[in-house]
């Protein structure tokens, strides 16, 4: 057992970015060996704690100490000495070399004499054995690898720079279910050799299975540090956004009307072999699969995105075949892609332009001159109807945190008129409460008799807020679901194809 009692202790830690207070007097005690669970909505300031423990930003105020001794951390190279590592998001890898030169990679930068390839690949071999995945090759490429096994490269080139505090932020946001359950076996497994873990994230359901103590923060201030086993998660959601987990997903009392959209034996590459589904007006109905099992494929080839082979698609009475997007929103069909960064808004161009984006022509006269005081205004009325929080309409998208990126989207999606709205993954990567006002913002829609398709792998959001929800296993439709159905065993029997006793 350590002497000490803490790991890392950052003790009254403030940054403020002007009049900005990202932080404000936080203080965090990691202990060794335990995994500590950092949550909080977008904006309570977790990221900006992490980047000053990392010595990526330095403190306006505040103390840092590593194993009872106060230290200085003034840039990256001082915390990765005193033995921190962050594992973003988007990974720190270089994709062209191997996962041995990715492991050692700051040897190279030292090295000023020939190199022992064999010696390399052997240490990379022994480190990859250590953690439990002796089955990665040391010579293959990083590009060629699953993201869970290059989650696990970054997680060893860690442990060769001797990380004893590990950071992951979102670890799980693109892992299958059997890559996650081995992200947590990797991680017990490195608590178990005294590695300290801080694990962001916002999937509450991780946090209590996987963590020893959890951290909440709101609004750039510390709220409370509890033992996991003593919260319950209607607690926990009520300390991080102050409203009880009953609130999580709104309740909505709304007639379904006549079909909207229909699907029937859709057929794409070799990912969609049978896939057919129907939403009414003031219906939402959710398509579930796992990663992987052609749930998205599905929906591009229908919307012509991609190639669709065969299969029929029908708007109220009239087949149509879609042949892109645009002529989908010419048809009052509209999607929200699963990845906003790419393809649900423009990072770099003001929250403004995002929104009417897909609608400019309403604002043009015959000469093709903008009306500009008309474009403000209705800006300005979907910008409050989806709540979005920016200073200015002017601001890029890119300063905004993904819920309110995620809404920028959203209110493309409304300006363009679309009556038929399918949303993939909407609440990826977005807090706890961003989550509440997506949801809100559903129901607000399927009030106004639009026909919602959310496409989702979170299973509580599937229960908590479709009205049916089709199953799709290895590119097939399994089964369809009412609402009265939508529980957990029936959703996990049709998606891993035990549906014996459903």
């Amino acid at each position: 057992m350590a002497e000490y009692e803490y790991q890392v202790e950052m003790r009254n830690i403030s940054k403020h970015f002007g009049g900005v207070k990202a932080v404000n007097d936080v203080s965090l005690s990691i202990r060794h060996g335990e995994i500590h669970a950092l949550v909080g909505e977008n904006g309570a300031g977790k990221s900006t704690l992490i980047r000053v423990l990392s010595g990526a930003l330095i403190p306006d105020n505040g103390e840092i100490y590593f194993r009872g001794e106060k230290v200085n951390i003034t840039g990256p190279k001082d915390g990765i000495a005193n033995g921190v590592s962050v594992i973003y998001q988007e990974f720190a890898l270089v994709p062209d070399i191997s996962v041995a030169e990715n492991i050692f990679i700051d040897e190279f930068r030292n090295k000023r004499s020939l190199i022992n390839w064999k010696e390399l690949r052997k240490k990379a071999s022994e480190f990859l054995g250590e953690v439990g995945f002796g089955n990665i090759s040391p010579a293959a490429p990083v590009a060629n690898l699953s993201t869970a096994y290059q989650q696990v490269v970054e997680i060893c080139k860690a442990l060769s720079r001797n990380a004893s505090v590990l950071v992951l932020d979102e670890p799980t946001a693109v892992l299958t279910m059997r890559e996650v359950e081995q992200l947590f076996t990797l991680l017990n497994r490195l608590r178990d050799r005294g590695v300290s873990i801080i694990y962001i994230s916002h999937r509450l359901d991780e946090v209590f299975r996987l963590s020893d103590r959890v951290t909440v923060m709101k609004d750039g201030m510390y709220v409370d540090t509890v033992n996991t086993s003593d919260i319950t998660e209607q607690r926990l959601v009520n300390m991080m956004i102050g409203r009880d987990l009953e609130d999580y997903f709104p309740k909505r009392n709304v007639d379904i009307g006549i079909t909207a959209m229909k699907a029937e034996n859709i057929r794409a590459g070799h990912a969609v072999k049978d896939v057919s589904f129907d939403v009414r007006e003031g219906e939402v109905m959710g398509i579930y699969g796992l990663v992987g099992s052609g749930r998205t494929e599905a929906i591009r080839a229908m919307l012509g995105i991609d190639p669709l082979d065969s299969g029929k698609v029908t708007l109220g009475e009239t087949e149509v075949k879609i042949k892109s997007p645009k002529h989908a929103f010419s048809m009052g069909v509209g999607m929200l892609p699963e990845d906003r960064k790419t393809e649900g808004v423009v990072l770099t161009m003001p929250i403004k332009y995002n929104i009417t984006l897909s609608c400019l022509k309403r604002f043009c006269n015959s000469l093709g001159i903008l009306n500009l005081k008309g474009e403000d205004k209705f800006t300005h009325e979907f910008a409050q109807r989806v709540s979005i929080r920016a200073a200015s309409l002017m601001d890029p998208v890119n300063t905004l945190s993904g819920g309110n990126q995620q809404k920028v989207a959203i209110a493309r999606l409304l300006a363009s008129d679309c009556k038929v709205l399918i949303l993939d993954e909407p609440t990826r990567g977005v807090d706890v409460g961003a989550k509440i006002e997506i949801f809100n913002i559903i129901n607000e829609m399927v009030a106004q008799k639009y026909a919602i398709v959310i496409v989702s792998s979170e299973m509580a959001e599937v229960i908590g807020m479709c009205d049916k929800a089709v199953i799709v296993r290895e590119g097939v439709s399994v089964g369809t679901l009412r609402k009265d159905e939508l529980t957990e065993q029936n959703i996990i029997n049709y998606s891993m194809g035990v549906t014996a006793n459903v």
